[in-house]
């Protein structure tokens, strides 16, 4: 018995905020899709399903058994969880986070609430709906203001950190302006930066290898951070160290922040979470529930070459992963 899996990608040259966020966003996702094509292929019957107003048709026509979704969505707010609930309209079982996941993990001010219930640690917050609101006295300064339903570092430059209510209200009426309500403002810790991959489910996830982010030889002008700028033009001047050197006991208290904060969303299969460092104590940054998997490129794919996962290795383990899920016959 035959596999037919769909791989559903995104239309290039969509508008999403501006020509430099476009173009990046636009290189990945294409490279990425052709070398998850031609590896699944290899292995299964595979079939691209574009993403686009057409897709239930498209998707109908395809008679797939599993869906591999690449597809951020088409746009709005919870754009991510779009396919994920047209693939559960239609029966089709796929590859990822569930649609609350997703929902969830795009909006940063609503998983930061998760979080905080769940008594994992992340920095202080508070969601601004408007540029003049009322600032919570128990916030300290340095904070950190950023759009609360984007990813990749849209929104954050270096005048992202501010300190003082000044700067602070200017750049939430800026962003509020330029992106979709509500921005988030949080306390910026000013320690180490880690990134961390999950790969599973249950208790059978595995945590990747921790990735440290050095940004030392980053020009202070681009500011020390993972900004949008470093994100895409300083990856040389960017360090990145993995395994990351740590200590035992704080490796441990990473793996287990992460590895809640990634079961209290409700994520699956893969998924990588955003961590800052300050006094051996880990912060809960974000979890990116729908990581970037450029071969060579990623930060995930990076992780999982240094605990001797492949990158085509690693694309079966995420569909092996989805299936033994999903209940599907591995073939």
């Amino acid at each position: 018995m035959s596999c037919r899996i769909g791989l559903i990608y995104d239309k290039l040259s969509v508008k999403i905020v501006d020509t430099i966020e476009t173009k990046y966003t636009d290189g990945q996702k294409k490279v990425t899709k052709d070398a998850i094509y031609d590896i699944l292929n290899r292995k299964y019957e595979v079939v691209k399903i574009l993403a686009d107003e057409k897709i239930i048709e498209y998707l109908i026509e395809s008679k797939i058994d599993l869906a591999f979704n690449l597809s951020t969505g088409i746009r709005g707010e919870s754009r991510q969880s779009q396919i994920p609930s047209i693939l559960e309209m239609l029966g089709i079982s796929y590859v990822g986070s569930g649609i609350l996941a997703h929902a969830l993990a795009l909006d940063k001010s609503m998983a930061k609430q998760i979080f905080t219930y769940h008594n994992i640690s992340t920095p202080a917050f508070q969601i601004f709906h408007t540029h003049n609101e009322q600032l919570n006295a128990h916030l300290k300064f340095p904070l950190i203001v950023k759009p609360a339903c984007e990813g990749s570092g849209y929104g954050i430059h270096k005048d992202s950190v501010v300190y003082n209510k000044k700067d602070l209200e200017k750049k939430a009426e800026e962003l509020l302006q330029k992106y979709r309500p509500p921005v988030l403002v949080e306390e910026f810790i000013e320690g180490r930066e880690f990134t961390v991959g999950i790969i599973g489910n249950g208790m059978d996830k595995i945590i990747l290898p921790i990735m440290e982010i050095n940004f030392d030889d980053i020009p202070e002008k681009y500011g020390k951070f993972n900004t949008f700028i470093v994100k895409t033009e300083l990856e040389e001047q960017t360090k990145f160290i993995c395994p990351a050197q740590v200590s035992v006991a704080l490796e441990q208290a990473i793996k287990d922040e992460v590895s809640r904060a990634f079961d209290a969303l409700g994520c699956r299969d893969i998924s990588r979470a955003d961590i800052r460092v300050k006094n051996n104590q880990p912060y809960v940054i974000e979890i990116n529930s729908l990581p970037g998997l450029k071969p060579g490129y990623s930060d995930l794919t990076k992780m999982a070459l240094e605990a001797g996962v492949a990158y085509d290795d690693l694309i079966f383990m995420i569909v092996d992963n989805a299936m033994k899920r999903t209940k599907q016959t591995k073939l």
